[in-house]
């Protein structure tokens, strides 16, 4: 088997023992974390990873069957917690990394000391039962096709959405090169699991204390999100943000970096 290490590019800082480890979300890396990791230096060991098919990790290393789900993804967390001996780890999660961290953690409960969910949502579809997830089947199938088609135009239109701060096109710019960076056949099939899945079973098997923080004015994930997701998270803290948009931890790291660290 691959090393792990090298596989998802894992990164270790800081020169504390309570291991951090923060997961990316769809079409981002491990340096999406950059403006938030510094605070969290001094007193945790913090752990970066790029997940197969993002950032420096080893493409060869992708499977697509593995990773038709996201317990392909789900995995890949687990072996970077065994393969540096983690213990009692703090989880921070962007947007679907969340779930795939709660997944780790209802597999192996004792891994995991807290859950971070930053933008999380368990389905991005809205539902016939009145769940209202934010997309209808067709937005979805139109991002996919635009992916195949053209995707540095996909990059260029969902960038300016999913940031939501015009004000700081610094920022837009920044997350349309990471998403154009990506390989586009491993991100489509990476969109594909994120905006299909559906994991609003698994909530109530979820065991460890979880932070929910839900931005103010997200166009990937409503506020009802939000709130679904802590009435169904049953040791589940919820915090709304002033922060717009999809990425409170490179928009507004300070008010990211305060929640954070009042639920730690």
């Amino acid at each position: 088997m691959m090393d792990v290490i090298v596989r998802n590019n894992v990164r270790i800082i800081g020169k504390g023992k309570q291991p951090i480890l923060f997961a990316h979300g769809f079409g981002c890396d491990q340096n999406m974390w950059r403006y938030i990791t510094p605070a969290f230096e001094e007193h945790y060991q913090l752990i970066l990873f790029d997940y197969v098919g993002a950032g420096n990790s080893k493409l060869d290393a992708y499977e697509s069957q593995k990773y038709q789900s996201l317990h392909g993804y789900k995995q890949d967390v687990l072996d970077i917690i065994e393969a540096l001996g983690l213990q009692s780890v703090i989880f921070i999660g962007h947007s679907i990394s969340s779930m795939i961290g709660m997944l780790a953690s209802i597999e192996h409960p004792a891994y995991f000391k807290k859950l971070i969910m930053i933008g999380p949502s368990p389905r991005y579809l809205n539902d016939v039962d009145g769940y209202v997830g934010g997309f209808e089947l067709n937005d979805i199938t139109e991002i996919l096709e635009m992916m195949e088609m053209n995707f540095a135009g996909w990059a260029s239109f969902l960038a300016p959405i999913a940031m939501n701060n015009p004000e700081s096109p610094k920022l837009t710019n920044e997350l349309e090169q990471t998403f154009k960076s990506a390989n586009p056949v491993i991100a489509r099939e990476f969109a594909e699991v994120t905006f299909l899945s559906d994991h609003r079973n698994d909530l109530s098997k979820a065991s460890v204390p979880i932070l929910i923080m839900q931005c103010s004015d997200d166009s990937i994930v409503p506020i009802g999100v939000g709130e679904y997701l802590h009435q169904h998270l049953k040791a589940s803290t919820f915090q709304l943000m002033k922060a717009k948009g999809h990425y409170p931890h490179i928009s507004h790291p300070e008010e990211t970096i305060q929640l954070i660290t009042q639920f730690l």
